[in-house]
């Protein structure tokens, strides 16, 4: 896009060249954002907004619509694109993005394992199931199989610290682990 292409300059928000943008978000705004939401998505960010106080308070909740609507991810113009419309700097959306477990910066498999690191976990056995998952799904933490079916990641605490060892996928808990339960929750799993 050249720079008569752009739309007129305003110190509203910042959009994917780096320059001030036009905004809010209408057609023009929309053609300097390489990511955009859907109508639907946007209204339910004009939603989100009006339930706090001010904009930085929405950034969590703004990441996470954004993540939903990106493939469970968010892109470096996602990251920009929420720093746009929340008038934050890019680098304080990344710190909250790098700060949370629960946002993903790169795409994750389509089943994200959590396995629970903790002291009561680890006293129960979760570094035997941690080394199975490894083995079973030919990763290592933080990575994604081939595949794409799955995403191994270390949690600091699952919260079920009376049925370790624990791990969690994508949003169902499995406790009291056996590299054999393992195995069978990750054969389910592969068939989807």
């Amino acid at each position: 896009m050249s720079g008569a292409e752009r739309p007129p300059l305003t110190p509203r928000f910042r959009g994917h060249y780096g320059a001030l943008a036009r905004g809010p978000p209408n057609t023009e705004y929309r053609a300097c954002m390489a990511f955009v939401l859907s109508e639907e998505n946007e209204r339910e960010l004009t939603e989100i907004l009006a339930r706090y106080p001010n904009k930085m308070a929405a950034c969590i909740p703004a990441l996470h619509l954004c993540q939903n609507a990106n493939g469970n991810w968010l892109s470096p113009d996602a990251i920009q694109f929420v720093a746009a419309r929340l008038e934050l700097s890019p680098a304080h959306v990344k710190g909250v993005v790098t700060f949370y477990s629960l946002f993903n910066e790169h795409p994750p498999g389509k089943h994200q394992v959590w396995v629970c690191r903790t002291l009561s976990c680890a006293l129960r056995g979760s570094d035997e199931i941690l080394a199975h998952c490894q083995k079973r799904l030919g990763v290592g933490v933080g990575q994604t199989t081939a595949d794409g079916r799955f995403t191994l990641r270390t949690a600091e605490c699952l919260a079920a610290c009376g049925t370790a060892p624990v791990m969690q996928v994508d949003k169902t808990y499995y406790e009291q682990l056996t590299p054999e339960k393992v195995d069978r929750i990750l054969a389910g799993l592969a068939k989807d």
